[in-house]
C-alpha cells in the first residue's frame, strides 16, 4: 500500500506571492468619484454669479419665486431678501445665468416691473397674474460690479434704442414728468427721460429722447414748446382752441417744429441744448442782442401786473415786465412800486439810417432824454385782458402832460408814469359821486311836495274857471263868433276879384308906377346935368330948328 502525502505537505510546499496588478473591482467607485468631481467642478463653473440689488422696499418680490428677466426672458431669479445696515433700505441677492456675467457692471441697470396705472398710460399688467418680476437693461461698456442701485420706476429708454438725447432749458417745470410725450406736429416721436436743476439752480434741464429717425428733424433752428393743457384764444377770427392731445391735456407733453421762414440749419447733435418756450406763439419771437432796463414807478395798484407782462408802444410790443416790488419811500412817506421793464430796441424797424435805435449809451440817454422831455414819453397801465384781469404798461407821447426831467434810479432811466384810463375813470366817478352827495335831494323833494300841492290847487282853480266859461260865457262867445263871420264875409265881397276896391288899387298902382319912373329919369338927369336946375335944361341944335 502507498503512502498517501498529508495536507501539511502540500501545506508547506504552497508559496505566498503579491499580486502586484489592478483590480477591476476598483473601476466603479473610481469612475464615479471622478464623475462626482467632473459634474461637481461643472456645476460650479456653470453656475452664474450672485448680484446684490438696492431697492427702497421689496414690495411684490419674493424669495425663491421672483425671477429676472431681460426682454421677457428669465436671466435669473431672487434668492434672498434682507435689510441692509440701518434698515432703511432692502437688500435683494439674485442669482443669474452664467451668460450674463460680462454685463454686470456699474452701467447696468435694475428696476422692479409692477403693474402700474397712470393718466394716459398703463404697464405691467401681466404680472397681475405672475407677480412682479425684476426687469435688467445690460451694459458692457463699465466697470465689472456684484452691487447695484436699483431704480424706482423703469427707464424711459433702455440702451440700444436708436434715436438722440436732448437737453431742454426752461424757467420751470410745469406738468412736465418722466416719462411725457414729445410731439412732432402731433405724432408722438419721442419722451421725456429726466429733469434736474441747472448749475446755478435758476433753471430746470429737462432731458427728452428722440426716436429714430425722427431724431433726424431736430436741427439747430428747431424750437421746442410746451404743449401741455389747452390753449385758448380770443381774437378778431374769434375764439381758438389748441391741443397736441387728450393725453397732453391730462399729462403734459413737449412740441418741435421749424418756425415759419426760418432755414432748417445743420442736423443737432446728441445732447444739444435747446430753449423750451411757453407756449407755440413764443416761438416766433426773435432774439434781440440790444437790451436796455428802465424803471417806471407807479403809484397806483399794480394788481394784475405780472413778469412777463408786455411793454407796448403803439400797440406794438417793445419790451417786457422783469421785475416789479413795493418800496416805502422815507422821504416823501409814501409807497410805491418801481418796475423794470426790458426794452428790446430791435424790434423797432429803423428807416432813413443805418444806425440802430439805442445801440450805444450815450445816444440811447440822449435819445431817452428827449423824448420823455420834449416829446411827453410816459408810461401807464392799461388792462391786457378783461377776462383775466391781466394789465399790461403801455407807452405813449403825451405833449399836454405835466413837464418831467430824466431821472435814474442807480444806473437805470426812470419813465415817467401817468395814471392809466381806468384810473382816469376811476377819479371821474369818484367826482360825480361827490357832486351828488353836496345835492340837497331831501330839501328839493319837500320843495316839490309843497310845489305839487301848489299844482293841485291852481288845477282846482283852472277846473272851475273852465265850469264858468262853459254856463255864462259860452251864449256871449256864440254872438261874438257870429258877427266875426259876418264881419270877414263882407271883408271877403270888397276884396274880390271884380270889386271897385280892387280895380281902384290896381289903377293907383299903376300911376305909381309912372310917377317912379319919371322920378327916376329926373335923377338921372340931374346927375348928368345939375345946372339945368338953375339954367333949365338946354335945347340941341335939331330942337333949335325946329
Amino acid at each position: 500500500m502507498t503512502d498517501q502525502p498529508s495536507l501539511e505537505q502540500y501545506a508547506a510546499s504552497a508559496r505566498m506571492k503579491t499580486r502586484r496588478g489592478f483590480s477591476i473591482i476598483w473601476v466603479v467607485p473610481v469612475a464615479a468619484l471622478l464623475v462626482g468631481c467632473w459634474l461637481a467642478i461643472k456645476a460650479i463653473n456653470e453656475k452664474g454669479p450672485v448680484i446684490s440689488i438696492i431697492f427702497e422696499n421689496a414690495a411684490g418680490l419674493e424669495a425663491g419665486k421672483t425671477k429676472i428677466r431681460y426682454k421677457d426672458v428669465e436671466i435669473g431669479q431672487v434668492d434672498e431678501i434682507t435689510f441692509v445696515k440701518d434698515t432703511t433700505k432692502v437688500r435683494v441677492k439674485a442669482r443669474l445665468f452664467k451668460e450674463s456675467e460680462p454685463y454686470l457692471t456699474d452701467k447696468t441697470r435694475f428696476w422692479v416691473v409692477r403693474a402700474e396705472v397712470k393718466a394716459g398710460n398703463v404697464s405691467g399688467l401681466g404680472t397681475i397674474l405672475s407677480g412682479a418680476y425684476i426687469g435688467v437693461d445690460p451694459r458692457k461698456d463699465g466697470k465689472p460690479t456684484r452691487t447695484f442701485e436699483g431704480l424706482e420706476r423703469p427707464p424711459v429708454v433702455t440702451h440700444g434704442q436708436p434715436g438722440r438725447h436732448f437737453w431742454l432749458h426752461a424757467d420751470r417745470l410745469g406738468s412736465l414728468d418722466i416719462g411725457v410725450p414729445v410731439y412732432y406736429r402731433q405724432i408722438q416721436v419721442g419722451k421725456v427721460v429726466g429733469y434736474d436743476f441747472s448749475k446755478d439752480g435758476k433753471q430746470v434741464d429737462i432731458q427728452i429722447f428722440i426716436e429714430a429717425p425722427h431724431h433726424q428733424r431736430v436741427t439747430k433752428n428747431t424750437r421746442f414748446w410746451n404743449a401741455s393743457g389747452v390753449d385758448v384764444s380770443l381774437n378778431a377770427q374769434g375764439l381758438k382752441v389748441d391741443t397736441e392731445s387728450v393725453v397732453s391735456i391730462i399729462r403734459g407733453g413737449i412740441s418741435f417744429d421749424l418756425p415759419k421762414d426760418f432755414p432748417p440749419g445743420e442736423e443737432a447733435e446728441e445732447n444739444a441744448s435747446f430753449r423750451l418756450y411757453a407756449d407755440r406763439d413764443s416761438i416766433m419771437e426773435k432774439s434781440y442782442a440790444i437790451r436796455r432796463q428802465w424803471i417806471m414807478v407807479f403809484d397806483q395798484s399794480v394788481r394784475g401786473l405780472s413778469i412777463g407782462a408786455p411793454v407796448e408802444l403803439y400797440g406794438i410790443k417793445v419790451g417786457e415786465v422783469t421785475n416789479l416790488e413795493l418800496v416805502y419811500d422815507a422821504a416823501i412817506k409814501n409807497f410805491r412800486v418801481p418796475v423794470m421793464v426790458t426794452i428790446e430796441p430791435e424790434r423797432v424797424k429803423v428807416v432813413n439810417s443805418k444806425e440802430k435805435l439805442l445801440a450805444d449809451d450815450t445816444g440811447h440817454e440822449a435819445l431817452l432824454k428827449w423824448m420823455i422831455e420834449e416829446r411827453g414819453l410816459r408810461a401807464q397801465l392799461q388792462s391786457g385782458n378783461l377776462l383775466t384781469g391781466q394789465l399790461m404798461i403801455n407807452l405813449g407821447f403825451h405833449p399836454k402832460a405835466e413837464k418831467a426831467d430824466l431821472t435814474h434810479i442807480g444806473d437805470y432811466p426812470v419813465v415817467p408814469t401817468i395814471p392809466g384810463a381806468f384810473e382816469r375813470l376811476q377819479d371821474n366817478l369818484v367826482q360825480i359821486t361827490d357832486k351828488l352827495e353836496k345835492v340837497p335831494f331831501e330839501q328839493i323833494g319837500s320843495e316839490l311836495q309843497a310845489l305839487l300841492g301848489e299844482a293841485r290847487s291852481s288845477l282846482k282853480d283852472i277846473g272851475a274857471l273852465a265850469h264858468n266859461v262853459d254856463t255864462k260865457t259860452a251864449p256871449q262867445l256864440e254872438k261874438t263868433l257870429a258877427a266875426l263871420e259876418k264881419t270877414l264875409a263882407e271883408v271877403q265881397g270888397a276884396a274880390g276879384k271884380d270889386s271897385p276896391l280892387v280895380f281902384n288899387a290896381g289903377k293907383t298902382m299903376e300911376e305909381l308906377a309912372l310917377t317912379l319912373r319919371s322920378l327916376r329919369e329926373l335923377a338921372t338927369s340931374l346927375e348928368l346935368q345939375p345946372q339945368s336946375i338953375i339954367f333949365g335944361k338946354e335945347r340941341n341944335e335939331n330942337e333949335t330948328k325946329r
